[in-house]
């Protein structure tokens, strides 16, 4: 019986059917007409950015807010270099996606043809995997593959480049079948040497501390996370990409630690003797000095990846393998244990060394706007960040409740990520609250999208944190330069409230504390537009704690010890 036969650009649609792929984000170019064109009457919404990185946060914010694989589609040349952000993003924060790029047909590849780029060779150190589609019988195991590529093992993005024959030519549209790829393993179960080993770690440390990140939610593994924790009554600190992982509100969250982590945090990462790395990977941000952190501490490493593995730690039990497998095979093995003199000490840290901020500065404190926020939309709201000074203070004054409801790039720290991926949560939770949490300057990296927004009628709230700064590098330039306040001053362009207008959505604005309340309740009563809020805040405010890059715990910033 012979294969099926069908056009190339319809059997990349059914392809994503069969994946339960409902959204494609997606901007048109001449090397993609074939598949917009099957796209026009096929049950896969398609939604228009403004602009390619646009798409790409979006499938990114619609990946973490959901736990499924993203999709976006561009164009070739161009359209494809315009990813290539929302891929690193993806790719450093290991976010599922699958992003579709058209290509110069297969006779004109390597040409210099009209909007050709090396597409496959710009994008391999910004993707899990990449195709160039060469052979339209390799089309749909392709799609399968790259798929299965992307929610496997440590996930992330990955990128088909499709050549616009390929999507015109008969292609066979042959059954599925995927059970594994040569040269491709996921990560096995975890050797129960290693777990029994872990567990006896763990039931004879007296200052046991969990250290969770983004790889606990990437599994799933938020309620063995919190049975851990409880059933052994063990400190709990977080990653900002772990935020969620365990609620907030718990005695023992310790909050996040790092370079603007909250000093209990770090303190608690310091003195622990027995660290349960789950998902985190040792990030630069958290360690500072790596000499000075956790000196004598043992360390239990779960991850996915291996290669996480030693990389930047030494793990004196590593466990390979994702969290959710890895946390049930171990959690049985922890035996209940009562609080101890440790957890005092934690619980008496939080208390000397809370998170504060006055109302000493020529202006509205930022942290006041985001605790505001916070008590108004309460728990079910999905929180998505832009980066610099606003992240800091949303990941340190916006206590997370539940897994996935807190996006923010991470590793690559990109601005202008936020909003579209708040688009893309909208689509992604049509019933959820949500709130991008902004600066003045990242706003305007991606703020085409209002047109997006709007034209989908998507109730997405935008609170812009306006100091009329680059917030984070002023305050660089603050600390470490002298006060050399190089091209950092916005000069409060624009008018947003004029420009949520343009964009026929609902403005906001105000200085005044007393008014913040009644501008946020009345944006959480409109449901069929974007909302900008344009909270003028002090200029000058600067984000503590903080621990210079490169130092220790031992250099940690307190705001109360500094002189304004």
């Amino acid at each position: 019986m012979s294969t099926e036969t069908i056009p190339g650009a319809l059997a990349v649609l059914k392809a994503l059917q069969e994946e339960n792929v409902d959204i494609i984000f997606g901007y048109p170019g001449g090397q993609v007409i074939p598949l917009f064109d099957a796209i026009y009457d096929f049950p896969i919404q398609l939604v228009l950015p403004r602009h390619e990185q646009g798409a790409g946060h979006m499938a990114d914010g619609y990946s973490r807010s959901t736990g499924r694989v993203g999709v976006c589609m561009a164009t070739s040349g161009p359209g494809a270099t315009n990813l290539v952000t929302a891929l690193a993003t993806a790719y450093m924060d290991s976010i599922p996606m699958v992003a579709f790029t058209g290509q110069v047909p297969r006779a004109a590849i390597g040409r210099d043809s009209f909007q050709e780029a090396d597409t496959t060779g710009i994008t391999i150190p910004v993707t899990k995997h990449n195709y160039l589609v060469t052979d339209e019988n390799d089309l749909v195991n392709t799609i399968r593959e790259a798929f299965y590529v992307a929610r496997t093992g440590r996930p992330g993005p990955v990128l088909i480049d499709l050549p616009s024959d390929i999507q015109r030519a008969d292609v066979p549209y042959p059954a599925r079948h995927i059970e594994g790829l040569d040269g491709y393993h996921p990560p096995a179960l975890p050797r129960d040497a290693d777990i029994e080993q872990a567990a006896d770690l763990i039931n004879n440390a007296e200052r046991p501390l969990l250290y969770i990140g983004g790889g606990a939610l990437a599994a799933g593994a938020s309620d063995l996370v919190t049975q851990l924790a409880d059933t052994c009554n063990i400190g709990v600190v977080h990653t900002l990409m772990g935020k969620g992982a365990y609620p907030e509100s718990r005695d023992l969250s310790m909050g996040m630690p790092g370079m603007h982590g909250m000093g209990y945090a770090n303190w608690a990462l310091h003195e622990c003797d027995v660290m349960v790395v789950i998902g985190a990977r040792f990030d630069d941000r958290v360690t500072g000095n790596l000499k000075l952190f956790s000196p004598g501490t043992k360390v239990i490493h779960m991850d996915v990846d291996a290669a996480e593995i030693d990389k930047i730690r030494h793990a004196d039990v590593a466990i390979v393998t994702d969290a959710r497998t890895g946390l049930e095979a171990l959690v049985p093995l922890c035996k209940p244990r009562a609080r101890t003199a440790w957890e005092e000490m934690l619980l008496q840290k939080k208390q000397e060394m809370p998170l504060s901020y006055n109302w000493n500065k020529d202006g509205m404190p930022p942290q006041f706007v985001v605790e505001k926020l916070r008590e108004i939309a309460g728990e079910d709201a999905i929180i998505s960040t832009e980066v610099g000074q606003n992240q800091m203070w949303a990941a340190q004054f916006y206590p997370i409740e539940k897994p996935r409801h807190f996006l923010s790039s991470g590793g690559l720290g990109t601005m202008g990520y936020g909003f579209p991926a708040a688009i893309g949560a909208q689509f992604g939770n049509p019933d959820n609250l949500v709130v991008d949490i902004a600066g003045d300057g990242s706003i305007q990296m991606n703020i085409q999208e209002m047109a997006t927004a709007r034209h989908h009628e998507l109730p997405v709230k935008v609170v812009i944190l306006n100091n009329c700064f680059l917030g984070m590098v002023r305050q660089w330039q603050d600390l470490f330069y002298d006060k050399r306040y190089s091209s950092v001053a916005l000069c409060g362009l624009p008018n947003f409230t004029k420009l949520a207008e343009a964009y026929d959505s609902v403005g906001f604005e105000t200085a005044n504390p007393d008014e913040v309340q009644g501008i946020l309740e009345q944006a959480l009563e409109i449901n069929d537009r974007p909302v900008l809020m344009n909270f003028h805040v002090a200029k000058e405010e600067n984000v503590y704690p903080m621990i210079p890059a490169g130092k220790s715990i031992h250099d940690m910033m307190l705001k109360e010890t500094l002189s304004d």
